[in-house]
C-alpha cells in the first residue's frame, strides 16, 4: 500500500512510510505519573508529566484508527529484584527505593498496580507491551525482534521521561538503524529545562538522533489515512 506522507518536523521534513512505522509509548505508568507514586516520592512535580496525557491520548486514538502498530513499554523488575543491578537499586538517597512498599504496591515491581500503565492509555488486547528492566526499551527485551517481524523501520517515540527513557530508547533505536521521530508534546520530564534540552539534542547537528514533530501534524496524516483506507489497516 502506498502510505508515504511528509511530516513537517525539525530539523527538516521527514517522509514517513506509515506501513512500516510504529508508535512507541514509553513508561506511562502510575508509579511515575500519579500523585503519591514513586516519581512524587523522589520530590518531583508529577503534573509536569501529566501534561503529556491529553495530546498522547489523541495521537494514540489516531494511530489505532489508522491501524498502526502500537508498542507500550513499562519499566520494572522481577519481585526478587534479580534483574535490578545495585547501581540502579542504590542510586541517590530517595525516600523510597525500587521494591519498597509504595502507595500503589511495591515500587516498579511487575504485576503491581503502580507498575501498570495509566487508565487513559491502557493497551488494548492486540497491542504490544514490552516489560523492560532498564532505561532503554531494547535492552534485555524482545522489542527488536517484534519490530523486525513487523517490518518496522520508523518509530514515533512518545512517553516519559524526555531525558532518560525516551532519550535512551531513541539513541538505542538510532544505533540500530531506525528513523525516529520524537513527538515533542507527547514526551515529558519532571524538569522543563531537561525536556527542552532533550529535544534540542535529538535534532542537533542536522538530526543526530532523529526528528521532532508536534502531535497535531501526525494526527492529521493518520486521520486522513484512516478516512481514505478505512478497511485496510496500515500494519
Amino acid at each position: 500500500m502506498d502510505a508515504i506522507v511528509t511530516i513537517p518536523a525539525r530539523p527538516g521534513p521527514i517522509d514517513l512510510d506509515l506501513a512500516h512505522t510504529a508508535l512507541v509509548i514509553i513508561d506511562m505508568q502510575r508509579d511515575f505519573l500519579l500523585p503519591g507514586g514513586f516519581g512524587e516520592t523522589l520530590g518531583n512535580d508529577v503534573g509536569q508529566l501529566q501534561r503529556v496525557v491529553e495530546p498522547l491520548t489523541g495521537l494514540l486514538a489516531a494511530a489505532r484508527e489508522a491501524g498502526m502498530l502500537v508498542v507500550h513499554t513499562r519499566e520494572g523488575h522481577l519481585p526478587d529484584l534479580s534483574d535490578c543491578p545495585p547501581a540502579k537499586l542504590n542510586r541517590g538517597a530517595p525516600s523510597k527505593r525500587i521494591g519498597d512498599p509504595g502507595a500503589f504496591g511495591r515500587i516498579l515491581i511487575r504485576g503491581e498496580y503502580g507498575h501498570d500503565i495509566i487508565d487513559e492509555l491502557a493497551p488494548t488486547a492486540d497491542e504490544v507491551v514490552i516489560d523492560k528492566p532498564g532505561k532503554g526499551a531494547f535492552h534485555a527485551t524482545d522489542l527488536g525482534a517484534v519490530l523486525a517481524t513487523r517490518g518496522i523501520t520508523q518509530l514515533l517515540i512518545t512517553g516519559v521521561t524526555t531525558e532518560v527513557c525516551v532519550h535512551t530508547t531513541t539513541r538505542e533505536a538510532n544505533d540500530r538503524g531506525y528513523e525516529c521521530v520524537v513527538v515533542s508534546d507527547c514526551v515529558g520530564s519532571y524538569f522543563p529545562e531537561f525536556h527542552r534540552v532533550g529535544l534540542e539534542m535529538v535534532v542537533a547537528q542536522g538530526g543526530i538522533f532523529g526528528w521532532t514533530a508536534p502531535s497535531d501534524a501526525l494526527i492529521a496524516v493518520l486521520t486522513e489515512q484512516a478516512a481514505t483506507s478505512p478497511s485496510a489497516p496500515i500494519s
